[in-house]
């Protein structure tokens, strides 16, 4: 039962952090439509997610201020209640904007929680990858046992070391050209943006605003930095093509990795000094 629940809260977790990546980009599979439901959808698949860890989350909850807690366990804790938050924000600040599925729907300066969704959206992604670098041993473990993988002991270690370092240097490259860093500074403008014209309506994309902001072109892998023909745009008929999901799942679990990495291998590090400090 305990391997049959570890498979599916990592089914589960993979299927979010996939549809979440992939909803940087409101054009893929379709447009705005598969954004708001799949955004949507994130808040059940999210709450599921919780419900499968409820008795970890009340077991720490009961001993937080146990002085015999490790502060990696205090760190994970302190960590999951703000991507709740964050997560959470995200979630109702995509229906108080929704066109599709609350189209009807206003509340409070709208432009104000366009601007905050985008920039909390880029907050939870980084979360999401510390997230996952804290718990890359249960992830290794549970795929293993999933995919029966046995690799013999002299070569997995290198196997996985040159592994890691293709994935992180492949985060790193889209984090440059997709200017994610910039994108950050979004969050600086949360506390601004309600002092922003009530008229300013047009809302910029995940990719596009830093560039917007500052009067720079648009990133790679962002909507608005995708040319007319790559959008659709002026094709006979109207029509409209996606960008291609993997391309944008891809880029987007690349720049999740690199904060795993970092994660990880920091986390990795002060065990290791703190083993040598002990003996």
């Amino acid at each position: 039962m305990n391997k049959k629940k570890s498979y599916i809260k990592l089914t589960l977790d993979i299927v979010m952090g996939t549809t979440f990546a992939l909803l940087f980009n409101k054009m893929v599979l379709g447009g705005l439509a598969f954004h708001e439901i799949a955004g949507t959808a994130i808040a059940f698949a999210f709450i599921t997610h919780i419900l499968l860890n409820l008795k970890f989350v009340q077991k720490i909850t009961l001993r937080l201020f146990d002085k015999t807690l490790p502060g990696k366990t205090r760190l994970s804790y302190a960590l999951n209640v703000i991507l709740l938050i964050t997560m959470a924000f995200v979630i109702v600040s995509g229906l108080l904007i929704s066109r599709v599925v609350l189209p009807e729907f206003r509340y409070g300066n709208e432009n104000w929680f366009k601007i905050t969704h985008m920039g909390v959206s880029f907050l939870t992604l980084i979360l999401i990858g510390v997230h996952i670098g804290l718990h890359w041993h249960w992830v290794m473990k549970v795929t293993n046992r999933l995919l029966n993988l046995k690799l013999p002991k002299t070569a997995a270690r290198p196997v996985m070391t040159a592994a890691a370092a293709i994935v992180l240097l492949f985060g790193a490259y889209e984090v440059y050209t997709t200017g994610f860093l910039s994108k950050l500074q979004m969050l600086g403008m949360v506390v601004n943006a309600s002092s922003a014209p009530a008229g300013h309506s047009g809302m910029q994309r995940p990719g596009a605003e830093a560039g917007a902001a500052e009067g720079a072109k648009p990133q790679r892998g962002s909507m608005e930095g995708r040319g007319a023909g790559a959008r659709g745009e002026g094709m006979p008929g109207g029509s409209r093509l996606s960008p291609n999901a993997v391309t944008v799942a891809g880029t987007y679990f690349g720049i999740m990795a690199v904060f795993a990495g970092i994660t990880y291998y920091a986390d990795k590090w002060i065990g290791r000094r703190r083993r040598v400090a002990i003996e």
